[in-house]
């Protein structure tokens, strides 16, 4: 006679296996990505701890995209070139399986998927609202999405993993991910977060926030869950994505931080995190 595995142990096969669906179209075939000792990110670095922490990454994912289509060609592209409103979680799920291969995976595999999305890169371009052309293979547009996305990776592992991150691994991280973004053609690239917040500087003036943001920000706020048991949990994350953005950010989004209640907010998110680390280690 089978024996019941102890209450533990089902929760966490449930927490494993629901994150696991979320994250690999089993419809494709797709199984989590196996870490390898040749991937092009070396095992052991910062960009492994930070990239392999499944809350933290999904509220940075969720900030980072919403700080990238403040820029009017990186929307335009997705505008243009996406069915984003009818599958915005394919979007966010492709995007973390790019991450997961060209941090953990094979060297092969991850040169194989940058090579993918270049190819993709080629054939999105057009023209702004105002007739500015724009073209995703831009080196500096490349930049901004790498800078974004990095920025608010780092700042969401920092939040809810590792508060008292040192400045030396803060560094290593833009090291660490410099090569994947040189290979997709980004330049300039940061390799220190001093470097990062440099950068930044010289982007405000081209951001905006316009009636195509606000409709791309309400697609990404506003999805509904694939089911309603993860209802309570995808509000969280969304709730901690908008304060985890910077507060010129929130206001260019035209959204508001939680407040009095951001505390909280991040209680539960960090008490999530840990809750799906357990899982994963156990």
């Amino acid at each position: 006679m089978a024996t019941l595995a102890p209450p533990a142990e089902l929760l966490r096969r449930q927490i494993v296996g629901g994150v696991r669906s979320f994250f690999n179209d089993q419809s494709k075939g797709e199984r989590p990505v196996v870490p390898s000792d040749d991937a092009l990110i070396p095992r052991g670095s910062v960009a492994w701890r930070v990239h392999g922490d499944v809350a933290s990454m999904m509220v940075g994912g969720i900030a980072a995209l919403l700080l990238q289509m403040l820029h009017p060609a990186a929307l335009a592209g997705v505008w243009d070139h996406s069915d984003f409103r009818r599958n915005m979680h394919g979007r966010l799920r492709n995007t973390a399986r790019f991450i997961a291969v060209t941090t953990f995976g094979e060297r092969e595999a991850a040169e194989a998927a940058i090579a993918r999305v270049r190819g993709i890169h080629d054939h999105v371009n057009g023209v702004l609202p105002d007739e500015t052309p724009y073209d995703a293979n831009d080196p500096m547009l490349l930049s901004w999405v790498h800078l974004a996305g990095g920025l608010m990776f780092l700042d969401s592992w920092i939040r809810f993993g590792e508060p008292e991150m040192s400045s030396v691994d803060r560094d290593a991280y833009w090291r660490d991910v410099a090569p994947a973004a040189r290979m997709l053609g980004a330049e300039p690239v940061p390799v220190t977060a001093a470097d990062a917040a440099a950068l930044l500087g010289q982007f405000p003036s081209q951001l905006r926030g316009d009636e195509r943001t606000r409709t791309v920000r309400n697609v990404i706020l506003r999805q509904p869950p694939p089911t309603l048991a993860v209802l309570p949990v995808q509000t969280l994350l969304m709730r901690s994505a908008v304060d985890l953005l910077p507060s010129w950010a929130r206001r260019m989004h035209g959204l508001r931080s939680s407040g009095v209640g951001a505390q909280a907010v991040g209680a539960a998110t960090t008490g999530l995190a840990r809750t799906i680390r357990w899982a994963f280690r156990s």
